[in-house]
């Protein structure tokens, strides 16, 4: 059995930004902390901080006065951002900062008198906390046919923004489908979309034309994990997400001679590592090579209260020392 690993693969910069936060904050400040949803997509990492003395929220309300609060890496509205405010919470915003872009975009077209359309799933706490910051009601799409649905007049100025995770083929089709709709249309170019994302999704691609099945690990709940299945799929190969190798079927394996395996920007690389070993169980010898890919040497600074420690965190040194398998 051949398994070929995606290149990149595994946590994004975003992700080692945001859990490097919490992890730093609980070092910085003591246990417990209070986080404001999953810091990101992955029940592995959310039960890890637990374990460390960090406390999921969905409410700001289920938050002591006084406790050291973190916003999660998909963003908040502004609502949310005013209530931690009147009562005084002390914050620590682990927003991607590819995510604060868009909010950044929608609140200038906003400025420009557009009216904004933003392309994205509902539901997804980054849609909500977009559309939360933009300042202005926004519309919500996720096909070409919500695109058609749309009831706003032919002429009216328009501009659109994305959710940082979808897939590049099918936000492109649905800005054509704007385009085709309205008279004046503006937004950022497809390739301004988060890179982790693309970068993802083409290793992908590369990985379906030599691989006889694709292995996906990611939670079920996140976004981009969804979507590189999504891919593999509509490439014509047998494709799965998997939160774990505890998921993995052997069924999916019967008659198959190479695996394609990668993760989603949130999925820690111990658990492809897991994978990797459920695999040789199963087989014994494995010859795991890793698909020619974009290198990621991307940073994020941290929020300024947390700059002064200089000891790496485990999320940050796995980003930059992968394990050998």
């Amino acid at each position: 059995m051949r398994v070929i690993l995606a290149q990149p693969r595994g946590f994004c910069a975003g992700v080692v930004r945001a859990i490097e936060i919490v992890e730093r904050a609980l070092d910085q400040y003591g246990k417990p902390v209070y986080v404001r949803h999953e810091i990101v997509h992955n029940r592995h990492v959310v039960e890890s901080l637990k374990s460390k003395g960090a406390i999921f929220v969905e409410e700001l309300t289920e938050v002591p006065d006084g406790a050291v609060t973190i916003f999660s890496a998909h963003g908040v509205a502004q609502a949310v951002v005013d209530e931690a405010a009147g009562r005084g919470l002390p914050v620590l915003d682990a927003t991607c900062p590819l995510v604060s872009k868009v909010h950044s975009q929608g609140k200038r077209y906003v400025s420009q008198d557009r009216t904004l359309v933003l392309i994205g799933h509902a539901g997804h706490p980054e849609v909500e906390g977009t559309m939360g910051q933009v300042g202005a009601p926004a519309y919500l799409v996720s096909s070409e046919a919500d695109v058609a649905a749309l009831n706003i007049p032919e002429d009216t100025k328009v501009a659109y923004v994305t959710q940082t995770t979808l897939s590049i083929d099918d936000t492109r089709s649905i800005i054509a489908a704007l385009q085709r709709k309205f008279r004046d249309v503006v937004g950022p170019h497809t390739s301004d979309i988060c890179y982790a994302t693309q970068n993802r999704q083409t290793a992908v691609r590369k990985l379906c034309k030599i691989a006889d099945i694709v292995i996906v690990v990611g939670a079920k709940n996140s976004s981009n994990s969804n979507r590189l299945r999504e891919i593999g799929h509509e490439s014509g190969v047998p494709s799965y997400l998997i939160a774990d190798a505890g998921e993995l079927d052997p069924a999916w394996l019967q008659g198959k001679k190479t695996v394609g395996l990668t993760a989603g920007a949130s999925a820690p690389e111990k658990l492809v590592l897991d994978v990797i070993e459920t695999l040789r169980r199963m087989y014994g010898t494995l010859d795991v090579s890793e698909l020619d890919g974009k290198k990621e040497h991307i940073a994020f600074r941290l929020p300024a209260e947390l700059r002064t420690q200089s000891s790496r965190s485990p999320a940050e040194a796995e980003m930059r020392e992968r394990s050998e398998v």
